[in-house]
């Protein structure tokens, strides 16, 4: 077919798909460092197209004694159940857990990163295909009868280049970002956890921590930034479409805040509410309910008129700086845990802003954490460029992928890339 037509086929024509297994977890000699083994959590606050390792690996005594398939670099990893839709590229050869159902495609048919971004595109329509009671899940019988429109090879490679050079910059923009936080989170300990600050005189005194500064104090993380709570939006409110975007849990993600797939509410609900409610840009967002409560995330810069949800609070300085000093503090696993420890409730775990601002830390004076966030400005004042720039970049793929995918914008596989 020539470049500008499309032939419909069978998801299994063109694609093997591999379901996972688990080798059986009271066999240690099953479990090692060998080989990669990924489960649908592996993929929850994954944010790269491409995935490499889990948190667990499997030996190869394991991977012969179970239903777990080795699967080859390109393979396109779809979790099919809790939740259905995560998606990734296999970066090298790696398992997985029944969570998935993984597809291996036919070369000569169909590119891997096409599929990659037509299954992206469809994520909506698998969720609604998916049965079962205790939790949705798609089947590979029902995956493999699914039909798509494609074009020729070359089409499909031109059409994937496009969207991965956008999905490349947005990547390159993380890595920065985690380069500079890595550069942050440095400073931050030698000032902060070894007391290597500027003009340091090494007198000490105890403390409930030990050891610590003779100027500093332990007190309740609230004295650098209290939290504001969020309002309780009501549920007939909600709508898919509109100018102002309501902030929710599942917004927060990977330490940043998600602002492009937000639900709405019409302005006449915001119009009357109080302004402290209302988001500002570069903000730190705090989850405070859930199985993932305490997760944090910074707001991208942005002009959208955003509001925060109950259970969602927004850290408000007391510190020059302050929100700096507290995202490194929060980010770190001892913080997170005794965010975690202090929730109540065992189905669904909760903290309140109280208990969030009660929770001891090592205080150093408020000159040095404003010296220290004059130091670091330049450094987030970057992260949160690049976060703004991946919203727009992002809009901007989301924009063209339905219309490359539907052929409603027509490519040239001749053109050199």
């Amino acid at each position: 077919m020539s470049f500008n037509e499309w032939e419909t086929y069978k998801l299994e024509d063109i694609a093997d798909v591999i379901g996972g297994g688990t080798p059986s977890t009271s066999n240690p000699e099953y479990w090692g460092n060998e080989i990669a083994w990924l489960t649908p959590r592996d993929l929850s606050n994954h944010l790269s197209k491409y995935i490499s390792k889990g948190e667990r690996s499997i030996t190869k005594a394991g991977l012969q004694n179970s239903s777990a398939r080795l699967l080859p670099e390109g393979t396109v990893l779809l979790t099919s159940r809790a939740p259905i839709g995560y998606l990734a590229i296999a970066s090298n050869p790696v398992t997985t857990n029944q969570g998935f159902k993984s597809f291996i495609v036919k070369e000569n048919l169909l590119s891997n990163q096409f599929l990659y971004y037509l299954i992206k595109h469809n994520v909506e329509q698998l969720q609604q295909l998916g049965t079962g009671t205790t939790f949705a899940e798609i089947s590979a019988t029902t995956l493999k009868g699914l039909e798509f429109s494609i074009p020729n090879i070359e089409s499909q490679n031109k059409i994937a280049h496009i969207l991965s050079t956008i999905d490349d910059k947005i990547e390159n923009n993380l890595a920065t970002n985690k380069t500079l936080q890595e550069i942050a989170r440095t400073l931050f300990k030698e000032w902060f956890v070894n007391f290597n600050y500027p003009n340091a005189d090494g007198n000490l005194k105890q403390s409930e921590f030990g050891e610590i500064p003779e100027s500093w104090e332990v007190n309740g993380i609230g004295t650098i930034s209290y939290v504001q709570n969020g309002y309780a939006f009501k549920s007939k409110d909600f709508q898919e479409q509109g100018e102002v975007g309501i902030i929710k849990i599942k917004n927060i993600n990977g330490n940043v805040v998600d602002i492009q797939n937000t639900d709405f509410v019409d302005a006449s609900v915001v119009s009357s509410l109080d302004e402290k409610f209302k988001i500002e840009s570069g903000s730190l967002l705090i989850a405070m309910t859930g199985a993932e409560v305490g997760k944090i995330g910074l707001v991208p810069l942005t002009d959208k008129n955003l509001w925060l949800n109950q259970r969602v609070g927004m850290f408000k300085e007391n510190v020059p700086f302050g929100n700096f000093y507290m995202y490194l503090l929060l980010s770190t696993d001892s913080y997170q845990t005794a965010i975690q420890n202090s929730a109540l409730g065992s189905a669904q775990p909760n903290i309140s802003a109280s208990a969030i601002e009660s929770i001891r830390a090592i205080i150093p004076p408020a000159e040095l954490i404003e010296a220290f966030g004059r130091i670091a400005q330049p450094m987030f004042e970057k992260i949160l460029d690049n976060l703004a720039e991946n919203e727009t970049l992002k809009n901007t793929r989301d924009s063209l992928l339905p219309k490359l995918l539907s052929g409603e914008i027509i490519v040239n596989p001749t053109i050199t890339q």
